[in-house]
């Protein structure tokens, strides 16, 4: 029979497992609330008083479980490059070239879907660099190593180097997005076109004229300011 101490210890367990189950939830509502404000009217500051509100939590809540507003903006962009993972990981492309596709592809809906959460974070956040370089960036880079591995890429092209000048294209089209330069639709093939121009000029002879009809086939996408109403 377990004896008292171990039944205490057990206890404890059982106790400091719930009380981080509730901190989870409370930290889960918390970001969902700072996300809705975000949605609703996404011009306005995001103060932890009004997450709190929304949260219906203390602020001092919000700022024990997710921190002050620099940390606030980091654990959202966590939290979006969460939802990247898991669809790159429910993907079902195998091939090299199409998996490289899938991570800008994915990337671009996911700004999209939650625009105004992605542009604040973009805006807002010193460090959102991070959201582009440490989730698709790394994908792309192993997705690119395979292209190299398979025959399909130079082997003197340094991938990591070419999925970066992939990522910056990226970025730039991104902020184009963020400031109505541009559509959702240019948005998506302007970072495609981004990938393809790299692999095109990676792509070892046999492979080439294959990238570059891809390449071609490209329409002239021309970044037009958007009409706000």
């Amino acid at each position: 029979m377990p004896t008292e101490r171990a039944a205490l210890e057990t206890a404890q367990l059982r106790e400091g497992g719930l009380r981080e189950r509730h901190k989870l939830a409370r930290r889960t509502r918390i970001l969902e609330a700072a996300r809705e404000l975000l949605r609703e009217r996404p011009d306005d500051p995001l103060t932890a008083e009004r997450i709190a509100e929304r949260a219906e939590v203390a602020p001092a809540t919000v700022y024990n479980l997710v921190g002050p507003r620099d940390k606030i903006w980091q654990a959202l962009a966590a939290s979006f490059l969460g939802e990247l993972e898991q669809r790159l990981a429910e993907a079902h492309t195998r091939d090299a070239i199409g998996r490289a596709q899938e991570v800008v592809a994915q990337t671009v809906d996911l700004f999209i879907e939650n625009a105004s959460v992605s542009r604040r974070i973009l805006i807002e956040w010193e460090q959102s660099g991070l959201v582009l370089s440490r989730g698709p960036l790394s994908h792309l880079r192993h997705a690119l190593a395979d292209a190299q591995r398979t025959g399909l890429l130079r082997t003197d092209i340094d991938v990591a180097t070419l999925a970066g000048v992939v990522a910056s294209a990226s970025v730039g089209v991104t902020h184009q997005w963020i400031a109505g330069q541009i559509d959702e639709q240019q948005f998506a093939a302007q970072a495609l076109l981004a990938l393809d121009v790299a692999l095109a000029a990676a792509a070892v002879d046999q492979q080439r004229s294959h990238f570059l009809s891809r390449l071609n086939s490209h329409r002239t996408v021309r970044p037009t300011t958007r009409q706000t109403t």
